[in-house]
Parts: C-alpha cells; sequence; structure tokens
C-alpha cells in the first residue's frame, strides 16, 4: 500500500503519521508538498494536523486552495482513501469534502488529553477492526475542534450512519458529540482526534493501531490481495 502524508506550510504532525503507518502497517510512506500535482501512485493520501498556514483567517481555510487539494478530491472520487486528522478533518470540511464547520471549543483553550470515543460505525474501511461501541481512548489536541453542522446536515449524517465517532465526554462542544465522520461513500474519514499517537504503550494507548489495520485490510480486499 502506497501512503501519502500531505504536508502544508505549518504541519506538525506529517512525521507522526508517516512513522504511524510505517511501525503498523508498513508498505510505502512518502511526504507529499502542498503544490503536488500528482497522487495517481498513492492509495492512501492523509492530511495531518498542525497549523496549516499559520490557520490565518480560520483553520483549514488557506489549504484548501493548496495545488495538492484538486487532486485529493479526484483521489476521493475515484475511492481512493483519505484521511484527515485534526487541521487535516478541518481542511476536509473547509474544502467540501465532508459536510459542516469547525467552531472554537466552547471552553475557548487549547484542549490536549486523552479521550475516550465511541465507534459508532465499526464497518468504514477505518474501523472493521474495532466492534460497535467499543470505546477506545484516543489523544486530542485541539483548539478549534468543536464540530458544527445545521440539523439537516446531521439528520443525513445520522441516516447515512456517517458519524464514526462520538465522544464519550465531550470535551469541546461538538453537535451531538461528534468526533469523526465519513461522506456518503465512506472512503474519506475527518476526525479530531490523534489515532497516530496512540500506536504505542509508550504513548499511553494502541487503540489507534486497529485504524491503519482496517485500512491495510479494506486496500487488500479493495485489490484482491492476499491478507
Amino acid at each position: 500500500m502506497n501512503t501519502a502524508v500531505i504536508v502544508f506550510p505549518g504541519s506538525n504532525c506529517d512525521i507522526d503519521c508517516a512513522k504511524a503507518i510505517e511501525t503498523t502497517v508498513g508498505g510505502n510512506v512518502e511526504y507529499v508538498w502542498h503544490t503536488s500535482t500528482d497522487l495517481s501512485k498513492y492509495d492512501l493520501i492523509m492530511l495531518p494536523g498542525g497549523f496549516s498556514y499559520g490557520d490565518y483567517l480560520r483553520t483549514g481555510a488557506i489549504a484548501q486552495f493548496a495545488p495538492v487539494m484538486q487532486e485529493i478530491v479526484k483521489a476521493a472520487d475515484a475511492g481512493k482513501f483519505v484521511l484527515g486528522i485534526c487541521n487535516g478533518f478541518q481542511i476536509l470540511l473547509e474544502s467540501g469534502l465532508l459536510p459542516g464547520a469547525m467552531l472554537r471549543n466552547v471552553s475557548l483553550k487549547f484542549r490536549c488529553h486523552p479521550s475516550l470515543l465511541k465507534v459508532v460505525n465499526h464497518q468504514t474501511p477505518y474501523t472493521t477492526g474495532y466492534s460497535e461501541g467499543e470505546l477506545i481512548n484516543i489523544p486530542i489536541a485541539h483548539g478549534e475542534g468543536n464540530y458544527y453542522c445545521d440539523a439537516e446536515t446531521l439528520a443525513k449524517l445520522q441516516a447515512n450512519n456517517q458519524i464514526v465517532f462520538t465522544y464519550e465526554t465531550n470535551p469541546n462542544g461538538s453537535v451531538s458529540d461528534i468526533a469523526g465522520i465519513v461522506n456518503e461513500r465512506g472512503n474519506v474519514l475527518g476526525m479530531m482526534p490523534h489515532p497516530e499517537r496512540a500506536v504505542s504503550e509508550l504513548l499511553g494507548s494502541v487503540d489507534g493501531v486497529r485504524m491503519f489495520t482496517s485500512i491495510l485490510s479494506a486496500w487488500r480486499e479493495k485489490h484482491g490481495a492476499a491478507v
């Protein structure tokens, strides 16, 4: 499996994402600069956390115009796996690949600590390694993680089973405790918590490992490769 970790000016979780892939599922992992105009060789595209373009205007607002985003839209339309974590989730929202928007945390403070997530949908390419309703320990680190959408959009998310993770204890005010969602097709996932920081006991949790092994299993199934 070929993985691209997109690097925007201000990204700071790109190395974490690459190391998480390398240590959990292996394969070819490459850093791809935001000016790239060809992602055709990659099966998984990761948008990491950080502060793309300094988070000026609002989180993800400038990154949506990076040349690489046109290629990410094409990849998503082609059914490839696109995973946006934290700032990456914010960018996916700004680009329209996922519905909704991010607001400041209700506390108006940056929150950085372990968080318990409930696996609401365990049938996505990212979550088959989990059980429905399972609680997993995945850390958060954000100041604008308060997911918002209107009532109509929320109803669609619920009806289409697009809500993948919810917070057991809401740390930021997100509507319906939402921590992560997928697009209708299920190949684009955005989440505020950091699974790449939960791949070793030394980091306090290994609950993120199964996300990456789930992706690998989905890729193998898609391409008819031996598991």
